[in-house]
């Protein structure tokens, strides 16, 4: 018996060790993605923390194997949407929509033009985000918006805010908008078209709210225009969005490939194959015409960041299986009633914020999938939208602060603060409201 009780107080024991060891290694990677020293990749401190993990006994080989299997198709699709939005960018399809932007203030105010920019960025950056994953907004329409701003001479900054809070919130829509969605739409069983009618109120109703507050935050900037001397970089990037035309062929591919999502859902068929065949098609004419590299697509497909997704997932199941997975159920409510909806969106919202977005959905999908795809998708409703709130509450929100760095325009901490407050907990809201109404509407 004495035999017996030292055993299960050693279990207990390694128990322990197995869960704070495995916190502390998910925070230190958390911690390295957000400072990343000398620019490093953020897999240089994943990959190292999940082999030790596993080497540790923290996870077991077969557990570790067994995540890697489940995200091996999401993280397929990343790699051929980040391909997708790498051509797309390269064919000019971005620096277009900076000349139709600049092209369509001619002749107004600096107030109404501001305005009316403002309008134009929510739009494209919308239907960027919800198409091409929420990357491309934030790396390759900022720098565009940049521009653009540079060249109408008006203030740049509500424009690029806009990148950001709508990468993260106008990712709602589709299941390849975001990373978050990719995890989710396999978790909730809802099909391609379903898991679209049931997001697109929603999506409608995050942006609305976002665009509604930034016209009054921002409405001193929106009033005037920049005195500031803009940097030649901004200059010589808004000369050549003067004369750029719309990329046709992108533009039907990209429709095409979008049809093919749907398409590929319905026949029960992994919609990666159809960003893969978009990827491949615009790859081939670019190479065909020597307008890319073997090499820069490569890079575009970014095998760091997709290696840093793959040990993350590891080290939240190890985290999860040690003990966060029951502490976190008691406070996820089960069902889907409008009450229910919002604890789980705010719990969701809370945890994106504290550890990042990504670890908070593979933490709460395993958890929520059992009360309904309604469920799921507050889950995601929580951690799109309320990463808005703070720096870590994304890897999109932390590429954007490097990207506005670059061009000398650091955030300013209380400022994105303050906007956070004032779009996060409405729009949460408002979103859960849709979505319970979708769900009654539509099912669930």
């Amino acid at each position: 018996m004495g035999f017996q009780h030292r055993l299960l107080g050693g279990d207990a024991l390694n128990a322990a060790v197995s869960e704070t060891v495995s916190l502390i290694a998910l925070l230190a990677v958390l911690a390295w993605a957000v400072v990343r020293p000398r620019g490093w990749p953020e897999a240089v401190a994943a990959v190292p923390a999940a082999v030790i993990l596993i080497a540790a006994g923290a996870i077991p080989a077969g557990g570790a194997g067994a995540e890697a299997r489940q995200l091996g198709p999401v993280i397929g699709f990343l790699a051929a949407i980040l391909v997708l939005a790498h051509l797309c960018d390269d064919d000019g399809l971005f620096r277009a929509c900076g000349g139709w932007m600049a092209r369509t203030r001619a002749g107004q105010s600096e107030s109404a033009g501001s305005r009316r920019l403002l309008a134009q960025v929510f739009v494209i950056a919308a239907v960027t985000t919800a198409v091409l994953s929420l990357d491309a907004t934030v790396v390759l329409l900022t720098p565009v918006v940049f521009a653009t701003a540079a060249r109408l001479e008006v203030r740049a900054r509500p424009h690029v805010y806009a990148c950001t809070h709508l990468a993260n919130s106008a990712s709602l829509l589709l299941p390849v908008s975001n990373l978050t969605n990719l995890l989710a739409f396999g978790a909730s069983g809802l099909a391609f078209g379903h898991f679209a009618a049931l997001m697109a109120v929603p999506w409608l109703a995050a942006i609305g709210v976002e665009y509604v507050v930034f016209g009054r935050f921002f409405a001193s900037d929106l009033n005037a225009g920049d005195p500031n001397v803009r940097p030649r970089r901004d200059r010589a990037r808004a000369d050549r969005d003067r004369d750029t035309g719309l990329p046709v062929f992108t533009v039907v591919v990209l429709a095409l490939t979008l049809a093919g999502f749907a398409g590929a859902s319905a026949a029960g068929i992994n919609p990666a194959w159809a960003a893969f065949a978009g990827a491949v098609v615009l790859a081939a004419r670019g190479l065909a015409r020597r307008r890319v590299a073997p090499a820069s697509l490569l890079r575009a497909a970014d095998l760091p960041f997709l290696l840093f997704v793959l040990s993350l997932g590891i080290l939240v199941k190890a985290v999860t299986d040690n003990g966060l997975g029951r502490a976190l159920t008691p406070l996820l409510p089960g069902g889907t009633s409008l009450p229910a909806l919002l604890a789980v969106a705010a719990l969701a919202a809370v945890l994106a914020n504290v550890c990042n977005n990504l670890p908070a959905v593979l933490v709460l999908l395993p958890l929520a999938a059992p009360s309904g795809a309604g469920a799921v998708l507050a889950v995601l409703l929580g951690v799109n939208i309320g990463p808005n709130l703070t720096y870590t509450g994304s890897l999109a929100t932390l590429l954007w602060r490097r990207v506005l760095r670059h061009h000398g325009s650091s955030p300013d901490l209380g400022e994105f603060t303050r906007l956070g407050l004032l779009t996060v907990p409405a729009g949460l809201v408002i979103g859960v409201l849709a979505l319970w109404a979708g769900l009654h509407a539509l099912g669930g």
